[in-house]
């Protein structure tokens, strides 16, 4: 069974923050990875690929304004939500850290609550249908709360992990996705599944989409993989 709870990144260096901060998300509903300096936050990107980064400024080793930096200025991550956390309420340190990248600052002491709200709205810009928004790409439309996806109107039966790869592609139109991208976000990334195994699935997907008419509105890329227009 994959997870596909969106995955938060905590990078806090203060033990009690980082557990109140991964306790409070995964409450919430999130799969939560937590890191306490730069470089194991650096590594931990490349491993789980979060879809949102909750990131102390001051770190031990490599800050976290640093990171922040690094982080978008690589293609692979420049996408990636990152909430800066500081004890700095200066506005000039507000406006070092929104320019160098940060999509959100937030000034220590903060409410938790608030905190959680900041990573619902930032997971809802990079992916809408884990907050149980509806998605929709020309005809087609997907409800990720009633797990219902309609083409022109006329309802389509889909598997588990069909309705999981559409509300992939759903989330980002015109992305290239990689067989392996794809094993990580659909079947999760503690699952050993053959790459031939996506080819399958896809076929499927695509049955579905063209079963009530319309063209197949998949593509694939050659070498590269799959995407939705």
């Amino acid at each position: 069974m994959a997870n596909d709870l969106p995955t938060v990144l905590v990078v806090e260096d203060e033990p009690a923050q980082r557990e109140v901060l991964a306790y409070n998300l995964k409450a919430e509903g999130f799969a939560v990875e937590t890191a306490a300096d730069g470089d194991e936050a650096l590594l931990l990107v490349e491993e789980v690929n979060p879809d949102v980064i909750v990131l102390d400024w001051m770190l031990p080793g490599i800050s976290g304004i640093e990171i922040c930096r690094r982080l978008k200025t690589r293609t692979a991550t420049m996408g990636v939500p990152v909430i800066m956390l500081s004890a700095r309420s200066e506005e000039v340190d507000r406006v070092r850290g929104l320019e160098t990248g940060a999509d959100d600052y937030v000034v220590k002491p903060y409410s938790v609550m608030e905190l959680m709200a900041r990573v619902r709205n930032q997971l809802r810009r990079v992916r809408p249908a884990a907050v149980g928004q509806r998605l929709e790409y020309q005809d087609i439309l997907l409800d990720a709360e009633t797990h219902r996806v309609t083409r022109q109107d006329k309802p389509l039966k889909l598997g588990p992990t069909e309705f999981r790869l559409l509300t992939t592609f759903m989330e980002k139109p015109g992305r290239v996705w990689s067989r392996e991208q794809l094993l990580d976000r659909v079947w999760g990334r503690d699952i050993y599944v053959d790459s031939r195994t996506v080819d399958v699935h896809i076929g499927r997907l695509r049955k579905a989409l063209c079963s009530q008419g319309g063209d197949d509105p998949l593509r694939t890329v050659r070498g590269a993989g799959y995407a939705l227009g």
